[in-house]
């Protein structure tokens, strides 16, 4: 398995990583639940959306739609296909338009958002496959703590820059 996995497997399991090729094609035939995601080579069930994650995904998406200049899409749990994973994120700006994604899901984006309630060590552990697929930006809403983590500047599997804002701070997106 590689580095940056969410879940320690147990020693002696028996795990068969995919390809994100592999995880389309099951899907497709229905051996794979609708309601999984792919990181690390290693289907994972998401986990249900609470009321407050639901309303801070809609204002995100909300505000960010009136930011958005032409020549990006916004998505919201939409997949994005990385070297071994394929990550739904709650938000994410892609360079592009909704044509582009007709045949092939995006392989990185401006900007990636994941709302965290009661799952911060879960999207935590996406930071090194949005940063291999050269995402740009990464924000991480700690609902609970009012904070964002605000991850920038992709270089291999981290990124160079972090800063976290809290109440009263600004967030500024350099994709705008």
């Amino acid at each position: 398995m590689k580095s940056g996995q969410p879940t320690v497997i147990p020693p002696g399991a028996n795990v068969y990583p995919l390809s994100v090729e592999a995880y389309h094609l099951l899907g497709e035939a229905g051996w794979i639940p609708k309601s999984t995601e792919l990181l690390y080579g290693v289907v994972y069930k998401k986990v249900s959306k609470s009321p407050l994650h639901s309303t801070l995904v809609l204002v995100l998406l909300r505000l960010i739609r009136k930011a958005l200049p032409p020549g990006f899409i916004l998505m919201s749990e939409q997949p994005i296909s990385c070297q071994d994973s394929e990550p739904e994120p709650d938000v994410a700006v892609v360079r592009g338009d909704i044509e582009d994604c007709r045949e092939h899901h995006p392989t990185t984006a401006e900007l990636v958002v994941e709302v965290c309630v009661s799952s911060h060590d879960y999207d935590r552990s996406k930071l090194p496959a949005y940063a291999r697929a050269n995402v740009k930006e990464f924000w991480l809403v700690l609902a609970m703590e009012k904070l964002v983590e605000i991850y920038r500047a992709p270089q291999g599997a981290s990124y160079r820059e972090t800063e976290t804002v809290g109440p009263g701070g600004q967030l500024a997106s350099a994709w705008v």
